[in-house]
């Protein structure tokens, strides 16, 4: 069972995931069950409190999640039966997260109460943006994250995984050769039109992975893990990936982010 209190550790590239826990943190305060929030790339995983029931919420990137992520999930301390769910959004289907992970959790002595997949906006360098197709996504994914969160309540959950397809997939997309190939590949190219650039830092500020160093110019390096942040929240659109055309979305305003809380308690 839940109980009254409940930890919440996420991640959210541009605001698809925030969106979602926002919503159930919502869910979970109608029916007084307190929440604290924290950020994945700010916490230690060493150092959770695991006497309290949590849930994890990330993004699918490449059928899994961002390496960065699966790093903090694989780090967890073993436990003894301490509750914890997950939620993920995706852009249309994922196969190598949520099996993987209830095995990873499992071993560790984790109860895995229940597993939720989101469908939301494409984020990922889209040509075009339509609004109205975004909103409805939107509408009917936040509409299944507070089910999802009542059902959670109740006990009514599920944490299933398909063993063969999940592993399969596992370890296509979360070998690290091939994640750090597909990274350096496109994280490289990421660059600056000087000539919009204001110089605010933003960027640097939001990298969860500390790729991004803000001198005259921001500059990056090589541990970039193509979250989107940065494509995403230039406020003049100055951050680029030369040759390839894309609307910027974000489903968020960049201060949500930078603030260190979100006054969700």
């Amino acid at each position: 069972m839940l109980g009254t209190h409940i930890n919440f550790y996420y991640y959210s590239g541009t605001g698809n995931t925030l969106l979602v826990v926002k919503e159930m943190i919502k869910t979970f305060s109608a029916k007084g069950i307190q929440v604290k929030l924290y950020k994945i790339e700010d916490t230690d995983p060493k150092k959770i409190d695991i006497s309290t029931p949590f849930g994890i919420a990330f993004p699918v990137a490449f059928q899994s999640t961002l390496p960065f992520v699966w790093n903090f999930l694989k780090a967890l301390p073993r436990a003894e039966r301490t509750p914890v769910f997950m939620v993920d959004t995706m852009m249309a289907f994922s196969g190598a997260i949520v099996g993987p992970l209830k095995k990873v959790l499992a071993e560790k002595g984790y109860d895995c109460i229940g597993a939720c997949e989101i469908v939301m906006p494409n984020n990922w360098l889209p040509k075009q943006i339509n609004e109205e197709e975004n909103e409805k996504k939107i509408t009917n994914g936040l509409r299944k994250a507070s089910e999802y969160t009542e059902n959670l309540i109740e006990g009514n959950t599920s944490w299933r995984r398909i063993p063969f397809l999940s592993k399969g997939l596992y370890h296509i997309c979360c070998n690290n050769f091939v994640m750090q190939r597909i990274n350096l590949a496109e994280g490289r190219k990421i660059a600056v039109e000087k000539d919009k650039c204001i110089k605010c830092g933003l960027c640097s500020k939001l990298c969860p992975v500390n790729n991004i160093d803000m001198k005259e110019y921001p500059e990056w390096h090589n541990s970039c893990e193509l979250c989107m942040r940065c494509l995403s929240f230039c406020p003049v659109n100055a951050v680029i990936i030369p040759g390839k055309n894309f609307k910027q979305y974000r489903a968020v305003k960049a201060k949500e982010f930078t603030n260190k809380t979100l006054g969700v308690n």
